[in-house]
């Protein structure tokens, strides 16, 4: 995995586009993380989030693109903890979960949906018959999505150590 993965190319198709803004996000998920302490994995800085912690993030994006791709897109049996109904927030619980570990499931389900996208069409629909947008309408949900944990992670780290940087 190259953690220095640049923006994709300015006038690339849409899968091109939408992908490579999607690794680059998700790339940006680990470099916020690189160097983190131990004992800062499983803090919480954020009062009224308790859950929101660096490895509760990573459950919680690895998680969610198990749901968009397998349980929405494909309409497979959801095992995801999102599902539960208890514990709240089962998709955010990470306690005595490694870093690593967590990091390691992202980056497999990572290259999972990357291969799920690349078996379709942007315009094919999800197969649940209750919800059923677009890959591409997907894409971009999960473009929004990881980029806007990759800033609180970004908020994180400087509360955590100080560390800050664009990327």
């Amino acid at each position: 995995m190259n953690l220095y993965a640049a923006r994709p190319p300015l006038t690339a198709d849409d899968r091109t586009q939408l992908i490579g803004w999607l690794d680059l996000q998700r790339v940006l998920v680990r470099r916020k993380l690189e160097g983190l302490k131990p004992e800062d994995e499983h803090r919480s800085v954020f009062p009224t989030s308790p859950l929101m912690t660096p490895a509760g993030l990573v459950s919680h994006l690895r998680w969610n693109e198990h749901l968009w791709f397998h349980a929405v897109f494909l309409d497979e049996p959801g095992d995801n903890p999102g599902f539960q109904k208890e514990p709240e927030s089962a998709d955010w619980r990470a306690d005595g979960v490694p870093l690593a570990r967590l990091l390691d499931e992202f980056d497999t389900q990572w290259a999972d949906s990357n291969e799920i996208t690349a078996a379709h069409a942007l315009d094919d629909v999800a197969k649940d018959s209750r919800f059923q947008p677009s890959l591409r309408w997907i894409l971009i949900h999960m473009v929004e999505e990881t980029a806007r944990h990759v800033g609180q992670l970004d908020t994180m780290r400087e509360l955590l150590d100080g560390e800050t940087g664009y990327y």
